[in-house]
Formats: C-alpha cells, sequence, structure tokens
C-alpha cells in the first residue's frame, strides 16, 4: 500500500485483526491493512484488505508458517462499525498465498484432529477392500517438486504391521480439485504399487486445503509449488466474514 493509513483506516484494520486473532489458536504475527477513505467507509464501501499472517495456529495443531491475502473492494455494513465489529454485507474474493514447511505438514498428521482420520481407512487394493490404521507417518519435501514419505500401518484383516517408503511428484488435477501422484519409487515389504499408491492419496486428502481454512475464509486451490522444506500453496479465497471478538 502507498502511503501511511489514515486513523479511520487504522481504527477498521485493528478491529479486523482483534477479531482474526480471537480465533486463532496461535498466532506470531498478524497485520491488517485496510484501505479506503472517510466518504466510502460511510457508504459501506473499502478499497482493499490485505492480511498478513506468521505462525497462525488453528485446530490446536494445523500451522501455517505464513499466510498472505489480499482483495479488492469490499462492502461492509457501517453501522456494525460504531459497535466494534466489521460486517460484510456480501461475500469477497481474494487471493491468497499459504506456505507450509514440511515441521508443519508433520505437525498436522499428528495431530488431535487428523490423527483420528488415519485410522479405519476403507482401501480397495487388487479388487479387495481391506481395512488399515495408519500409526506413524512422516513427510519431507527434499526439493525438485518431490514429496518424500515414510509410514507404518496395520492391516487390520491380517493384524500385519507394513512400512511404506515412496518419493513422489505431486500435480494438481486440471479441475484444481484434486492432487494426482506420480510415485518415482518405493519400498515396502509386502507392500504392492497400487497399495503403495493409494495409501499416498489418502495421506493427501488429509492435508486438503480445507482443513487449514481460516475462520470465516474458504479456500481453493488453484496452484501449488513443492520446494525443498516447503510447500507453497496459492489459492482463491472467499471471505463471507471478518471474525468479531
Amino acid at each position: 500500500m502507498n502511503g501511511e493509513p489514515g486513523l479511520g483506516e487504522q481504527a477498521l484494520s485493528k478491529i479486523a485483526e482483534v477479531g482474526i486473532t480471537s480465533q486463532l489458536d496461535e498466532v506470531e504475527e498478524l497485520n491488517i491493512d485496510i484501505r479506503t477513505d472517510p466518504i466510502k467507509a460511510i457508504q459501506g464501501e473499502v478499497d482493499s484488505v490485505a492480511i498478513e499472517g506468521k505462525g497462525m495456529v488453528i485446530q490446536q495443531d494445523l500451522r501455517m508458517e505464513k499466510i498472505e491475502v489480499k482483495t479488492d473492494t469490499v462492502s461492509i455494513d457501517p453501522l456494525s462499525v460504531v459497535f466494534g465489529n466489521i460486517e460484510l454485507t456480501q461475500p469477497t474474493n481474494a487471493d491468497a498465498r499459504i506456505l507450509l514447511k514440511a515441521t508443519d505438514l508433520n505437525r498436522a498428521l499428528s495431530s488431535d484432529y487428523l490423527r483420528p482420520k488415519l485410522k479405519n481407512l476403507k482401501l480397495q487394493v487388487q479388487e479387495k477392500l481391506i481395512t488399515i490404521d495408519i500409526q506413524q507417518v512422516e513427510l519431507s519435501l527434499p526439493g525438485e517438486g518431490k514429496l518424500s514419505m515414510c509410514a507404518e500401518f496395520l492391516v487390520r484383516e491380517t493384524g500385519e504391521v507394513k512400512q511404506v517408503s515412496a518419493i513422489v511428484v505431486p500435480q494438481l488435477k486440471k479441475n484444481q480439485q484434486q492432487i494426482s501422484l506420480e510415485i518415482l519409487s518405493f519400498e515396502g515389504h509386502g507392500v504392492t504399487h497400487e497399495l503403495a499408491n493409494t495409501l499416498i492419496e489418502q495421506l493427501m486428502k488429509l492435508l486438503d486445503l480445507k482443513n487449514f481454512d481460516v475462520p470465516g475464509m474458504s479456500l481453493q486451490l488453484k496452484e501449488f509449488e513443492v520446494e525443498k522444506d516447503q510447500l507453497v500453496l496459492h489459492a482463491t479465497t472467499k471471505i463471507d466474514q471478518i471474525p468479531s471478538s
């Protein structure tokens, strides 16, 4: 943004900052920059909203190293500001950039929020339905667009505990709703390529961007970059509300 914000803009930014912070479990840094002018504000129009957050944690253990959200014009109820809130009169769209460290991904997979979803997974393998419990999993991002995974899982039908490790290249499907995977290599005694692929796909589903929705915002993946030790997500964002404190 050009120029220093006025007092009215600072007040609006502070209201939004307090509201969003109140909905987070943890946050290391949060900066919100709302730009408008007094006349537009009275008419319920905001020129733009920019949100930058670092170390934001939701659902107790789902952490984002960094998030940046930028909107264009936003329509608000000017009377809501009088009561210390910012209420949108209609949803607004925005662009978001989210950075997740490899440690954030592993923290999410071991969280109380996602751990139950690692149990009782139904997988179709060689026309046979099996049930598995993933007991341990670790992801790493070695760079060059690759993702490395090591997992230990229990096959309920046989009581066997199996291990698998794989290096894959995740890619966004054309409909931009799902991530497809190309397995470059895998190892695992008694683990077929089909089982390894199905298992990894299940893990990627658990890292669905919807799990990382900030209150009042819903995210839809547009593209992503797999870099060394970090995953950069580019998403479109629909903002329905700015949380109140």
